[in-house]
């Protein structure tokens, strides 16, 4: 974890004996021998919120340490916190909206949009500086994400996790109008994790221009009621793929150090 990020422990800690011998061996040689060479990499964090698609009641906090396989695509694996004893709770792919509409309209589906996550400030990259992380947010306007969580394990606020990963894995979604997600959740996280949401929002409005209609922001707004729509965050018609904005050439992945 980053210098200065402060910590965030996972709302749970699975049953059983505590760690001892039994596998210290395997451990030493695994680290004397083995290479985890597919590990590497996963070091881009980022944190934000995910309700499941079948069921958006159930929201929780995703902690996400992401690899950038190219420039249309970066690979997520998702924990419940950023300390040592935070638990594996899913994974994520990031495709860019040219490759996004490359996929068959069956599959469109499964992908989420972000441009709520990112126009609202919901979604954040603790420890870069504040213009590492607009730059880095300018590079994920318009993307998707495919989303499945294997270990609901709770809330940091609420609790009411499962103690061991249970049942089918869970296609999640993004949350796409103020109130959609339980208010909690964010100002939980602000308290612990020392953030401005307001002055992140205000901020995130620079990027307003680049943000084109996408696939999916109406997926679950039957679900809810009393909600509101941001600017820029809108349906695409169906069938409708990419449309141009002016001056909305990405900025490159920032390095995590800023």
């Amino acid at each position: 974890m980053g210098i200065g990020i402060p910590h965030r422990p996972p709302p749970l800690r699975p049953p059983g004996t505590a760690k001892g011998p039994k596998f210290a061996a395997l451990q030493l040689g695994a680290k004397a021998l083995q290479s985890a060479a597919p590990l590497r990499g996963f070091d881009a964090y980022l944190v934000g919120f995910h309700p499941a698609k079948d069921s958006p009641d159930m929201q929780m906090e995703a902690h996400h340490y992401c690899k950038v396989v190219d420039d249309d695509l970066i690979q997520c694996v998702l924990f419940d916190g950023n300390t040592s004893e935070a638990n594996l709770i899913g994974i994520e792919y990031i495709v860019s909206e040219s490759l996004f509409d490359t996929l068959p309209e069956e599959e469109r589906g499964y992908w989420h949009p972000h441009n709520y996550e990112i126009l609202s400030g919901q979604l954040i990259a603790p420890g870069l500086p504040a213009f590492a992380e607009q730059q880095l947010m300018a590079e994920l306007v318009n993307s998707y994400g495919k989303t499945w969580h294997t270990w609901h394990t709770g809330r940091h606020d609420t609790g009411g996790g499962h103690p061991l990963p249970l049942g089918d894995p869970m296609l999640m979604w993004s949350f796409n109008r103020d109130g959609e997600g339980d208010p909690g959740l964010a100002s939980d996280r602000a308290r612990v994790l020392g953030l401005d949401p307001d002055a992140t929002r205000e901020r995130r409005q620079q990027l307003l221009d680049r943000a084109h209609p996408q696939h999916g922001v109406d997926a679950l707004a039957s679900e809810f009621s009393g909600t509101t729509p941001i600017p820029g965050v809108r349906e695409a018609a169906p069938g409708h793929d990419r449309e141009e904005a002016p001056d909305a050439s990405p900025a490159p992945w920032p390095d995590r150090d800023g």
